[in-house]
């Protein structure tokens, strides 16, 4: 009986057809093949097969298949079918995030360069005689000689010996070969092997556990959760465990939250199996789409064994896994913010579950919702207690920023007494300083006293935040930028003023109080070149900086032992805002970012800046008291049924009509309540908490529900029924992680 295969055609449109496989053709999913649509050939990947659908028309047949070989192995297209029935996201979305556009796309295939190579040198007479005759062609022998026979023909010369090579190739003196070149993203950096270190008794039984792992009931290891204090030696017992695995014949996984925030991470990594260098692959959003491809590759054909990468990295098709790390589980960065809205972490888990591999989640502050998991027996825990080093937790002082107010009669400081005492003389000592705010730019708005007016996004509900560098007022949401006016626009009074202050003003004060000290500022500003972070970093290291200041860009994977300061100029910064997960945030970030100071054999000391200092958050996190936070937040959780006790989901709407936008999630809000399953809350439909941005207006509920299944469900039948009016965006994010 013929069958009929679900093509998902490459480009960027969601197109998935229908098409009759020959009964020659041997084909399975996953495999790319070339169809004809409309009036031309077009390529695309096999998503499933059957018997042919019920139509009124015939259906075209597959043209040609490109590759006999599956490019999305059975478990990875299981894990796709999963994540689209789970996530509420169409197929064809998800398998564009299974197999990359520059897999997909045929434009980047891999990057060849012509070689020559020689296959007989002329006799003597004949190469005397070339030396006067054709001197190019003699000289270009003589090279081929000298280099073991073979050159690139851009190491020779390039286009200004190609007529004296084919000459030579006429003569049957060489051959002309293509040979494929890898695109390598890290060519320019040179990785010393580093050796194994010594484990202290926590790391070996950490280490223990994981390479000998206790299974569940189905037979699959527990996930284990590695809670370490900061410079507790996580990296290091990662790395040996991902060497066990090697040393089994199994590939590893390692996921970081962002690459190109920890490229130390990387460093270390690629600096352990430097002798496996071309087994080690690197994934992330910044590679160039040759880059990708050859990487990608790379891995699929076994080449590559380790795998180090971001959140779509979990994707990675590895054969034969043996072990999955996720560094910093706790990061927001692991959730996809497009659609499929996917969380890394947890599709870690699943994907460890399908390859019978050992997952492992490492943070110095775990997610609630990992560490409830391990309260409940789902996952194992295993905890670091003690610095690698032996060395003492920072000490971490809280300054209570409304008394310093009063000192500066009312102005807000930037800088408190304590903490520029404290840099004097960490500086005298030659002691390294790391400042923290997380708001970039140079003030938070520009606001008029008198009336109160703030200037505005045109296209989003937030105040521009003004640059100094740029002399702009730049939206940080969307991108929009505007001249600072002199005078208000709404009252014309020329009292307007800039408010708050970001890392620019920082650097502009410290500048001003430490004109000695060599300083540099990462933001999402100053970090815009390739490798710019690196290299600002490296010379951190080699002691050429001071002082850094920086948002969260610096919050994690930064390991200097020579800083002995932190600063955190504001802690508030994302505390009172209207997300139940925002107390949890602010611990999690103070807790990394203080852990960046004392790391060596210097005592690191920490100042916190803040103006709610009796807030559970920074007091819990001032004493390093993880398991003290955990329980009280567990316990509010718990009595409000939030997650990690029920899946919490948004539903929203976005549109150029507000009323649209509106009218749309009512509507949808009334078919939801209907049939309405007992174990799911649901929220009246409201604005958001920004409420317009790019341009749109948008309106969203919450839906909450101890039963996911039933949740993501029930939202899926109501959608399929309630199809959206053209100009109306709709939005599903299960698990969601913000709610703005």
């Amino acid at each position: 009986m013929q069958q009929s295969a679900k093509v998902l055609i490459d480009g960027p449109s969601e197109l998935m057809f229908d098409y009759l496989v020959p009964e020659t053709m041997q084909i399975l999913p996953g495999c790319r093949v070339r169809v004809p649509l409309r009036s031309r050939d077009s390529t695309g990947t096999v998503i499933d097969i059957g018997p042919p659908p019920q139509t009124n028309f015939a259906l075209r047949q597959i043209s040609a298949l490109i590759d006999p070989e599956p490019l999305i192995t059975p478990k990875l297209m299981q894990l796709g079918k999963w994540i689209a029935n789970y996530y509420v996201a169409p197929l064809e979305q998800v398998m564009r995030a299974l197999l990359p556009e520059s897999v997909r796309q045929d434009a980047h295939s891999e990057k060849t360069r012509k070689v020559a190579s020689l296959t007989a040198m002329p006799e003597a007479d004949e190469l005397e005689k070339m030396a006067k005759r054709a001197p190019k062609q003699h000289i270009i022998l003589k090279l081929l000689q000298a280099n073991g026979g073979t050159m690139s023909l851009k190491e020779l010369g390039g286009g200004s010996v190609s007529a004296a090579v084919k000459s030579l190739e006429k003569k049957g003196h060489l051959q002309l070969i293509e040979e494929a070149v890898r695109r390598n993203p890290d060519e320019d950096q040179e990785f010393l092997e580093t050796t194994p270190l010594n484990l202290n008794p926590e790391q070996k039984q950490a280490l223990d556990q994981i390479t000998t792992p206790k299974t569940n009931q189905s037979g699959t290891p527990k996930p284990i959760l590695l809670h370490g204090v900061t410079g507790s030696g996580k990296t290091e017992v990662y790395l040996q465990a991902v060497q066990h695995t090697l040393d089994q014949g199994k590939s590893a996984l390692v996921l970081i939250p962002e690459i190109s925030l920890t490229p130390q991470t990387v460093q270390r990594f690629k600096s352990r199996f430097a002798s496996l260098q071309d087994q080690v692959a690197v994934l992330h959003s910044h590679l160039s789409q040759g880059e990708r491809f050859d990487e990608w590759h790379r891995i699929r054909n076994g080449e590559a064994r380790i795998v180090i990468g971001a959140r779509s990295a979990i994707f990675a098709p590895l054969t034969n896994l043996g072990i999955i790390i996720v560094d910093e589980e706790h990061e927001n960065t692991y959730k996809q913010e497009t659609a499929p809205r996917y969380h890394g972490r947890d599709i870690a888990v699943l994907r460890a579950h399908f390859e019978k591999a050992t997952v492992v989640l490492g943070s110095a502050t775990p997610s609630l919702e990992s560490f409830q998991n391990t309260q409940s027996g789902k996952y194992e825990l295993i905890r670091l207690t003690q610095r690698a080093d032996s060395q003492a937790m920072p000490i971490m002082r809280v300054l209570d920023m409304r008394i310093e107010a009063q000192k500066q009669k009312g102005r807000v400081a930037i800088l408190s007494d304590r903490l520029r005492v404290s840099m004097e003389k960490k500086l005298k000592q030659g002691e390294q300083i790391i400042l923290f705010l997380n708001r970039r730019g140079f003030a938070r708005s520009l606001q008029c006293p008198p009336c109160g007016h703030v200037c505005e996004c045109q296209h989003c509900a937030i105040p521009l935040t003004y640059h100094r560098t740029e002399e702009r007022l730049i939206c940080h949401m969307c991108g929009y930028q505007a001249l600072p006016p002199k005078k208000c626009p709404s009252c014309g009074d020329e009292a307007i003023r800039l408010q708050g202050f970001g890392t620019q003003k920082v650097e502009e004060v410290i500048q001003k109080v430490f004109p000695q000290a060599r300083m540099a500022r990462i933001d999402a500003d100053t970090m815009r070149r390739k490798n710019a972070l690196r290299d600002t970093l490296n010379k951190f290291k080699a002691h050429k900086i001071d002082i850094i200041i920086g948002t969260q860009m610096i919050a994690k994977g930064l390991h200097f032992p020579n800083v002995t300061l932190v600063g955190i100029l504001n802690a508030d910064l994302g505390l009172h805002v209207p997300d139940f997960r925002a107390g949890e945030r602010t611990f999690q970030l103070l807790t990394q970012v203080a852990g960046r100071a004392g790391r060596g054999e210097l005592e690191g000391e920490v100042i916190v800046q803040t103006f709610t200092p009796h807030s559970p958050s920074i007091q819990f996190a001032r004493h390093h008291d993880f398991d003290g936070y955990a329980e009280q937040e567990l316990q509010f959780r718990n009595q409000f049924v939030y997650p990690p006790f029920s899946h919490c989901a948004l539903l929203g709407t976005r549109s150029t009509h507000e009323r649209r936008a509106e009218f749309t999630l009512e509507n949808l809000h009334k078919r939801l309540q209907k049939d309405l399953p007992p174990q799911i809350e649901i929220g009246e439909p409201m604005p958001s908490p920004l409420t317009r941005a790019h341009g749109q207006f948008r309106y969203q509920l919450m839906l909450k529900s101890t039963s996911a299944r039933a949740l993501h469900q029930h939202v899926q039948r109501t959608l399929a029924a309630t199809p959206p009016p053209e100009d109306v965006t709709i939005i599903f994010d299960m698990d969601a992680l913000g709610f703005f």
